[in-house]
């Protein structure tokens, strides 16, 4: 016999949402320009035309 796909126990707890104060945004390296080679400097000239961009386009969506 198969399994109902139905219904499910309603009394399972639900996981607590994460506040927005402990979330991270990803960034957990230190970056020094003193330190910076020439790779360091063309992956932040990317980093910043890329989040130029997504901003461009999400200003475009309003």
């Amino acid at each position: 016999m198969g399994r109902s796909r139905g219904g499910g126990s309603k009394s399972k707890a639900n996981l607590p949402q994460v506040p927005k104060n402990l979330k991270s945004d990803g960034y957990d390296v230190e970056f020094s320009m003193e330190k910076a080679d020439q790779e360091d400097l063309e992956a932040l000239a990317r980093a910043q035309a890329a989040g130029i961009r997504v901003n461009e386009m999400n200003k475009s969506r309003r």
